[in-house]
């Protein structure tokens, strides 16, 4: 690289901390000190190495840059800056009300492909996105990941490093900030890049150890990792917290707060600038398009026959599948009891085992519906709390997934407590903007799958292991958020789930009391209307194995305790 080149690279390294301590500054808040240390990275990497165009994010060929270190977000909107899509008034409102330029970054703006702040999570979401490009698009973009160091500590990271490096995803490379400190004091490596490196070898993974502020040996890093082949790269970069300025340069307690002095701070980096770069266009690629597939053939179940809600899913998703090419599906290992298998069989070019890797599995179907696909990601409903943190970050990405729980309840039977999903529905209710489904029928499964891919948001589907009687026809129309009334007499006292006429609600869930059904009807209550009687079962114990009939009895949810419940209820109203 020519000595002027090198010149022009480390003055956009400074250009850039300096905006992003202004930006923090105007904000008094933010974290400087950590955008301070990624600016060369991020100067080189914008200059030199990203292809993208800022006036189409759509272009099917852009680069995607995933910001996983998202509390350095004034380091995201000074590159922004740079670019000529943010301009230096905006960059002032930083973590204003109604700026969109947050405190970690979200898709309100458009060259944001998913919101960062968790750390651990975007190296996840990179490795769906990388899959995207590489089987199902065979498209030239490059993912680049730009994380910290702290974060190489989560266990979601080295989920993604092994499915990436099983993967192949020579199309993504994960950059390493390390900087050595942490909130609260240094990190657990501390500068030991070859800590980093030996981990991430181990796993399948390329990797270069460069000195993070010699912008030429970044640069020649990253032409390296685009160069490299059938493995994924790791650019493992030495840096120093809040490199520039003295008073804060690699020292403790300086991070997530403004500088002390922001304008000594800016004169000692050089003061404002105002260069603009020209960024690379990405290579012409045609238009992604979907080809229509054929009609929608949902499988139909004769009423009166006992089929499992899981058999109904597979069958259902394997025909969505055939109608429409831009469903993918995704499975934990355990897709033989999903009945994720069946769309497997049918579309093996669209399915993504994630093995027995939770975190992977939602982030891998975050990633993938950032690249314009439909994923419905299945486990049993149990495993899937352990992937919580991502499904709450996927609302705040307005993220459009569809994510499948089988094996729900005391229901399964012998398998015991451990395998139960029986909190799963408080923890999707309360998942913004979400839409939760408990089918109870074969044939209403398969009207809801079709649905599902239509709406917005997180969208969880729970489905039973065991065979339930076929009520509703296989004509029978369902909406998410309408509701069916079974039987109904000008006798009836009480109503089975929810409604007000009787003045009497039972509610019956094979869940635990707490956030299910029966809060969600109590919920609907509470806008001053006379509340009903009210008694809610569910399940209330610490299962052990047994067979599914005696755990549904002994939670107090088979027919007979809920006749009982009834009656008393019933009972207890006449006499009031």
């Amino acid at each position: 690289m020519q000595r002027e080149a090198v010149r022009e690279l480390a003055d956009l390294g400074q250009q850039l901390r300096v905006d992003a301590v202004r930006a923090a500054a105007a904000a008094d808040s933010g974290h400087p000190t950590s955008s301070m240390s990624a600016a060369d990275l991020a100067a080189v990497l914008l200059a030199r190495h990203l292809r993208y165009d800022f006036d189409d994010p759509a272009h099917p060929g852009n680069d995607r840059l995933i910001l996983s270190k998202g509390h350095a977000s004034p380091l995201l909107y000074a590159m922004y800056r740079v670019a000529g899509v943010v301009d230096d008034e905006e960059l002032l409102t930083f973590r204003r009300r109604d700026s969109r330029l947050e405190g970690h970054p979200t898709p309100r703006l458009p060259w944001v492909d998913v919101a960062t702040g968790s750390l651990g999570q975007g190296l996840p979401v990179g490795v769906g996105m990388a899959l995207a490009g590489k089987r199902l698009e065979n498209a030239p973009y490059r993912v680049w990941v730009l994380s910290g160091d702290s974060e190489m500590a989560e266990g979601s990271v080295w989920e993604a490093a092994e499915h990436a490096a099983y993967e192949h995803l020579d199309n993504l490379t994960l950059i390493i900030d390390v900087n050595r400190l942490g909130q609260r004091g240094p990190t657990r490596h501390g500068w030991d890049l070859d800590a980093y490196a030996r981990r991430l070898a181990a796993f399948g993974w390329h990797t270069i150890e460069v000195d993070g502020h010699d912008v030429e040996a970044v640069d020649a890093a990253f032409a390296e990792a685009s160069a490299t082949r059938s493995q994924p790269t790791a650019v493992i970069a030495r840096t120093r917290k809040g490199r520039g300025v003295a008073q804060v340069e690699d020292r403790e307690g300086q991070h997530g707060k403004p500088l002390p002095d922001a304008d000594a701070a800016i004169e000692e980096l050089g003061g404002p600038r105002f260069v603009r770069v020209e960024v690379s266009p990405p290579p012409a690629v045609p238009a992604r398009r979907h080809p229509a597939g054929g009609p929608l053939e949902l499988p139909r179940f004769e009423t009166g026959d006992s089929v499992a809600t899981r058999d109904a899913y597979g069958q259902a998703l394997a025909a969505l599948g055939s109608a429409r090419e831009d469903v993918v599906a995704l499975d934990g290992e355990v897709g033989d009891s999903t009945r994720t298998e069946f769309f497997a069989k049918a579309h093996p070019e669209r399915y993504f085992e994630c093995y027995i890797a939770e975190q992977q599995l939602v982030a891998a179907a975050v990633g993938l519906q950032a690249r314009g696909y439909v994923p419905f990601a299945a486990s049993f409903a149990a495993f899937l709390t352990r992937a919580h943190d991502f499904v709450r970050m996927a609302a705040v990405r307005r993220a459009g997934i569809n994510l499948v729980g089988s094996h729900a309840g005391v229901a399964i039977g012998q398998d015991g407590p451990s395998q139960m999903g029986l909190e799963d529905l408080a923890m999707f209710r309360a998942v913004h903007g979400s839409t939760v489904l408990y089918p109870c029928d074969a044939n209403q499964t398969a009207q809801l799958v079709a649905e599902m891919a239509e709406l917005t948001g997180v969208r969880y589907l729970r489905t039973s292991r065991g065979g339930t009687p076929v009520i509703y026809g296989p004509d029978e129309e369902f909406r998410p958020g309408g509701s069916k009334v079974l039987r109904s007499t000008e006798r009836d006292r009480v109503t089975v789930v929810a409604a007000e006429a009787t003045g009497c609600l039972v509610t019956v869930e094979d869940h635990r009391v707490q956030g299910g059904i029966g809060d969600a009807v109590a919920e609907a209550f509470a806008d001053g209307r006379p509340v009903p009687r009210l008694v809610r079962l569910g399940v209330q114990h610490m299962p052990a194995s047994a067979s599914p009939e005696d755990q549904l009895h002994l939670a107090g949810i088979d027919a007979e305790s809920i006749a009982a419940a009834v009656r008393l209820l019933v009972e207890r109203a006449v006499v009031r």
